[in-house]
């Protein structure tokens, strides 16, 4: 599926309008930026259109203005960024529909870019409405997505529009996603280790499913790992876990035995008596091995599981690490996350951090200048991994 979409690699856009849907949601503090790391990923795409001389024209939203013009969602500071970075100018334009901002786009030369205003200033944005659409391919000529993080959304920005363009190719972000998410994991050099952890089971459950078709081992942890602690008939104290799921917890158990996968659950956990997530605080301490008394909340994995796991992650050529091992947010319970991010950073095999909380918690741990690829989706990169195609890719041209 993935590796036949036509990438701009495989196109020459010199002289055309080019609407190129990037990943600008980031985080804005006091009228600026505060991450950039969704800007820095965009850049290759855009600086290879500019050298080639199309006429680039960036669209994006961020946030949730809810289809309303809302000051506090403009990417205003987004064009500011991005001008700095490319040392190039990059015309921001008020909106992003109508004959103004097509006046200005008609006006751009061989190589400049424009940025529109936020599509979600739009309610025909998030509801894939063909007008819309059709406004917003008005523009252009061809078109680029690189917006891997709501590939998974069949939007006007991200589907629409490729009725009214083409060609319609992915930027190198997609395509390098579709590579790592996609093709080394659906081909992985042996031993494939994969590492989940996050809070639910239902969540994640898909995603064990499929990973199970293509994992030599699977590891287990952050509260997800209570629901199979469950299953297993043991104790959970007060910890997060799904008594509900208890079913599909133990299916995914039976399931790894059929298949002959390594399924490792945490041998021991850090306990808390009192947590307040918000203060970031933790009471009285202590690590359990087995059953979890009754008034203690797991909140890490212990020692043992860490040397365990770590054995595990060094030994493999390909680890996919998908969320966090605990609430790595608050001091007193990172450890168990940080040494999973240490040792995958240190390992020699491929290291592909698959999006949301992990990367969060690998520039947190430092050592993300150390794995082979971070995925810059949550929820998308969740759908692809399950096997899900994503609208946003299947919208292109295949070749």
């Amino acid at each position: 599926m993935n590796m036949a979409t036509k990438t701009i690699k495989d196109v020459n856009l010199a002289g055309q309008r080019v609407l190129v849907r990037c990943d600008f949601n980031v985080p804005l503090k006091d009228g600026a930026v505060s991450d950039d790391s969704r800007i820095v990923a965009a850049l290759p795409t855009i600086k290879h259109l500019v050298e080639q001389g199309a006429k680039v024209i960036l669209c994006s939203h961020l946030g949730r203005p809810k289809g309303e013009k809302k000051p506090e969602f403009s990417l205003a500071p987004v064009a500011k960024d991005l001008s700095d970075k490319l040392g190039q100018s990059v015309h921001f334009l008020n909106d992003c529909i109508g004959e103004e901002v097509e006046a200005e786009v008609a006006k751009l030369k061989d190589g400049e870019i424009a940025l529109l205003e936020n599509v979600r200033f739009y309610e025909g944005e998030t509801d894939n409405d063909s007008e819309f659409a059709a406004a917003l391919a008005k523009c252009a000529e061809a078109y680029v997505n690189d917006a891997f993080g709501t590939a998974h959304r069949a939007h006007a920005s991200t589907a629409g529009v490729t009725k009214h363009l083409s060609p319609c190719v992915c930027g190198f972000l997609i395509e390098k996603e579709l590579a790592y998410l996609g093709d080394k994991t659906a081909n992985p050099e042996r031993p494939f280790t994969v590492i989940l952890g996050g809070a639910k089971v239902s969540d994640k459950i898909k995603v064990i499913d499929a990973l199970l078709e293509k994992a030599d081992t699977i590891i287990i942890g952050g509260a997800m790992a209570y629901t199979f602690a469950l299953a297993e008939g043991r104790k959970v104290g007060e910890s997060l876990s799904e008594p509900d799921h208890i079913d599909t917890a133990k299916f995914a158990l039976e399931k790894a035995k059929e298949k002959g996968v390594k399924f490792l659950l945490p041998a021991d956990n850090l306990a808390v008596k009192d947590l307040d997530f918000g203060a970031g605080t933790v009471g009285e301490s202590k690590y359990f091995e087995g059953n979890i008394d009754d008034g203690w909340e797991g909140v890490d994995i212990g020692p043992k599981s860490i040397e365990l796991f770590k054995a595990e992650v060094a030994a493999a050529k390909t680890v996919l690490w998908n969320g966090p091992m605990g609430i790595f947010e608050i001091d007193a319970c990172n450890k168990g996350t940080f040494a999973i991010a240490e040792t995958i950073a240190e390992s020699d095999g491929i290291s592909i951090i698959g999006g949301g909380d992990s990367v969060k918690a690998i520039n947190m741990s430092g050592y993300s200048d150390k794995v082979t690829f971070m995925s810059t989706g949550g929820g998308a990169s969740l759908e692809f991994l399950e096997g899900k195609e994503l609208p946003g890719v299947t919208a292109l041209d295949q070749a």
